[in-house]
């Protein structure tokens, strides 16, 4: 069946792990026809939740696309893990649904993952609806968790539905916008439409009044005809609610208990009604330059590719969003960033690790091809004639780094393709090869994160692997100036080496004066690969060393600055004046002068005060007032520098520099120290020296390395 873009909504189910996601959107597909038995998370045959990761986990891994039909429309459900650390994967359904689902454990209230998840819903202006799930559990606690939520959430939070009894006796829910009571057979389904009980009448009666004066007070067209008429009618309310949801000023609380297949039915219909299709949303997509993108089926074809999987049952696939025109079969489009042409041949609509081939997808839906050659994450495709280039996904940044070696010699470039293809499927999931530390580099969100790409690395693509310490950039330089000549001298057989070289080494600094008592004839600053400068002033008078020597000079001391004595870590921000030496008319050559320039650096080096540098962070550590007092007792044992402190609702905000040394134990650390409910930002500030016991050791450790190597 075709349908139009006014006809398509994108739905994305969030929530913390455990809250029923997963078997919500499992009884949404049973009760829509799309499946003909309610699978179970426990039996490992849910419609979603497919993979094998997931299987042994018993938890959402992944993002998951299904669709459904109910009456008359076609809604696209995307479900999405719990847990921050897939980030990645709540991100990019946040970016391509329209409208989300807040699902509370009502046993559990608002729990950690919930208020994460929340400030993605912030950045992405998301309309929200909020079901309150597992109602039937012996602890739910209905009252209390839409508490909860409106002190996380405020007080937008709006009651729609609420149970008549709660535990393992729900079986009925109130409806205060239809003002029906819904009575539900044991085993769910369809329930009846019964009037509200007597007893009831009140409370149904206040709620349905606050409800209206919620819709009412975010229109002033409503808001004056329920001051006419003390009332709103119901065409009047559900007007009022897709407008007050749609800015995010109101957000309906629904009743549902997933596993007994009771409220999901009314949820669909409410989508129907009231949830914006993508061309309701009062903010369209705009391209990179500011131009909106018009949600229109007649418009040019431009597709945005939001997601890529392999999985060894479903193949290689690109997941997209169709933001204009309509894709059919065999349309050539152009990725707007690599400027190549791909032919889209067969389109399909997802359910799943199951695919069904389409012949048409308009603006506003979603599907998915064949993985693309040329096209990845964050790709657009578009018409040639066609300039629009939907923004990227902006990710967050990694919290947390390892090494990862294989285990096998000889599996290195099996290793590197597996970590790439990890990458293409999870941008979150960062690759370093560094050269400096002479390791492979994974950056990740958390340790679960790190952890479930080590189960792909080893089953999915049969690397075995390790994740160790990484190293850390350090850096050296000096603290004062020093002075040293090197000559070097060697004869054998036919023509010999010599070269001398006398240098003044010295800390450097912007704007510094140049050295008393030294003419200098040339300045040259090289911008170091490793950051920092080295400035090379040529001082040579006399023509005692000649001038096409200088540049063998400087390539010995580059040489010996890109692995320095102290550490062997590189060295910056140093001055070298070269000011005097010696040269022979035959032996000398450039291969000598290198040798001298090396060496005499470093002997000048080891008398300069060497002093080695650590990578400094600023970090910004988002907090519950209730922790604020650990987290910032915490910090000083972690050499950090606490900067300041500022308030952002009910978290509080830390400012602090903390030493990467540090930073990389501290996400499991601030999880701990806060029941993973604080979260941080790190960005790279600057280098700092280190305190003089860690160098001590680190000096140590290279010096029984290099022993150990010439043994």
């Amino acid at each position: 069946m075709q349908y139009d873009v006014q006809h398509i909504k994108n739905v994305v189910l969030l929530g913390h792990t455990g809250s029923g996601k997963t078997t919500l959107a499992e009884v949404m597909l049973f009760e829509a026809g799309a499946i003909t038995r309610r699978g179970s998370v426990e039996e490992r045959n849910t419609v979603s939740d497919y993979t094998d990761i997931e299987h042994e986990r018993g938890s959402s891994v992944f993002t998951t696309l299904m669709h459904l039909e109910w009456r008359g429309y076609k809604i696209n459900l995307l479900d999405t893990p719990g847990y921050d650390d897939f980030c990645g994967e709540i991100i990019t359904a946040l970016r391509v649904a329209d409208t989300g689902i807040l699902v509370l454990n009502a046993a559990s209230g608002v729990e950690v993952g919930t208020e994460l998840i929340w400030r993605y819903t912030e950045q992405f202006s998301t309309p929200m609806i909020i079901t309150i799930n597992k109602l039937d559990h012996e602890n739910a606690n209905f009252e209390r968790t839409v508490a909860q939520a409106r002190e996380r959430f405020g007080r937008a939070v709006t009651i729609v539905q609420y149970p008549l009894d709660v535990g393992p006796g729900f079986s009925a829910i109130v409806d205060v916008l239809k003002m029906t009571l819904y009575q539900f057979p044991p085993q769910g389904g369809k329930p009846q439409k019964l009037p509200i009980p007597d007893t009831e009448r009140e409370r149904a009666e206040r709620l349905h009044n606050e409800l209206i004066e919620a819709i009412a007070e975010n229109d002033e067209t409503l808001m004056d005809r329920y001051f006419e008429s003390g009332s709103l009618d119901e065409d009047d309310m559900r007007t009022g609610l897709k407008q007050a949801m749609t800015r995010r000023q109101l957000f309906p609380v629904f009743c549902t208990s997933a596993k007994l297949n009771m409220g999901s039915g009314r949820i669909l219909g409410f989508i129907d009604n009231v949830a914006p299709s993508a061309n309701e949303l009062p903010t369209p997509m705009t391209d990179t330059s500011g131009t909106p993108i018009p949600c229109d089926p007649a418009g040019p074809t431009v597709l945005f590719v939001f997601k890529a999987i392999s999985e060894p049952n479903v193949g290689d696939m690109s997941f997209f969003k169709v933001y204009s025109g309509t894709l059919r079969p065999g349309t050539t489009l152009i990725n707007a960033q690599t400027g190549t042409a791909e032919t889209l041949g067969h389109i399909y609509i997802v359910d799943g690790k199951k695919r069904t081939e389409v012949s048409e997808l308009v603006a506003g839906d979603l599907g998915a091809v064949v993985k693309l050659k040329n096209t990845h994450v964050n790709n657009t495709l578009r018409e040639k004639s066609s300039d629009l280039v939907v923004p990227p996904i902006e990710f967050p940044k990694p919290k947390i780094r390892v090494a990862v070696e294989p285990v096998n010699k000889g599996d290195e470039e099996k290793v590197g393709n597996a970590l790439h293809q990890l990458h293409e499927e999870d941008p979150t999931l960062i690759v370093e090869h560094s050269q400096e530390l002479k390791q492979t580099i994974l950056y990740a969100q958390g340790e679960l994160h790190l952890a479930v790409a080590k189960w792909r690395l080893q089953n999915r693509y049969k690397v075995d692997v390790r994740f160790v310490e990484p190293r850390i950039p350090y850096r050296e330089t000096i603290q004062r100036p020093a002075r040293a000549q090197y000559r070097h001298k060697k004869q054998t057989g036919g023509a010999g080496q010599f070269a001398e070289v006398h240098m003044l080494i010295e800390p450097w600094s912007d704007g510094m004066p140049l050295p008393n008592g030294l003419t200098v004839r040339a300045v040259e600053e090289y911008e170091l690969p490793w950051g920092g400068k080295l400035v090379f002033l040529n001082c040579i008078v006399g023509g005692v060393i000649d001038a096409r020597f200088m540049p063998a000079i400087v390539k010995g001391i580059m040489e010996k600055m890109s692995a320095a004595p102290l550490s062997g870590s590189p060295a910056r921000d140093i001055r070298v004046a070269v000011y005097d030496g010696k040269m022979h008319p035959v032996d000398s050559n450039e291969a000598a002068f290198k040798t001298a320039g090396m060496m005499a650096f470093k002997e000048a080096f080891l008398q300069a005060d060497p002093k080695l540098l650590e990578p400094i962070y600023t970090v910004t550590i988002t907090v519950p007032d209730e922790y604020m007092g650990d987290v910032m007792s915490d910090l000083p044992a972690r050499r950090a520098v606490i900067l300041g402190m500022d308030s952002d609702g009910h978290y509080q905000k830390i400012y602090a520099r903390m030493p990467l040394a540090e930073l990389d134990r501290y996400s499991t650390a601030l999880r701990s120290i806060t029941q993973g409910r604080a979260v941080y930002t790190a960005e790279f500030a600057e280098y700092q020296p280190v305190p003089p016991h860690v160098q001590q050791k680190l000096v140590q450790e290279y010096q029984a390395q290099l022993h150990g190597e010439e043994v």
